[in-house]
């Protein structure tokens, strides 16, 4: 699985126990999982939690950061406004491979209401233990980088 991570975590209401189902896989994996919020299942403003995951993500506080939602779209692009953040929706091993592999995905985003929880560990074992294979795909993380920075600077 490779060296231990802190790994952020964040959650709306809907995705609450699964929030709660992988911290407990991680420490199970041996990695650190850092909570970073809602703590119930009742109703909340996901930006609130998902950002402050994203902010640590991006300062190297934490190497890597999962949300989760309903759907797990807002989650995504709330996690994305953070600079520095390259987070993907995946609903399946395929999608959650390839968003580290070629996309050098720092966060993953999953939707309750879209994968089951067998699934779900699937997904985060998965993104979890695949690289970044760089060569090609550096130069577009590059890419996405400069534009990145080009909005931030207007």
């Amino acid at each position: 699985m490779g060296l231990p991570m802190r790994i952020a975590l964040a959650t709306d209401h809907a995705g609450f126990p699964y929030k709660e189902d992988i911290k407990a896989f991680l420490i199970e994996l041996g990695h650190e999982p850092v909570d970073y919020g809602s703590n119930h299942d009742g109703p909340v403003d996901y930006p609130d939690f998902i950002v402050l995951a994203a902010e640590a993500v991006a300062r190297d506080e934490c190497e890597r950061g999962i949300v989760f939602g309903g759907s797990g779209n807002g989650e995504a692009i709330a996690a994305n406004k953070v600079p520095g953040i390259r987070c993907a929706l995946c609903w399946e091993g395929y999608t959650a491979r390839m968003a580290r592999q070629h996309n050098d995905a720092n966060m993953l985003s999953v939707g309750a209401r879209v994968v089951g929880p067998e699934l779900l560990r699937e997904i985060v074992r998965i993104w979890l233990e695949a690289g970044f294979d760089g060569g090609r795909h550096q130069r577009r993380i590059e890419k996405i980088a400069q534009i990145e920075a080009r909005h931030r600077a207007r």
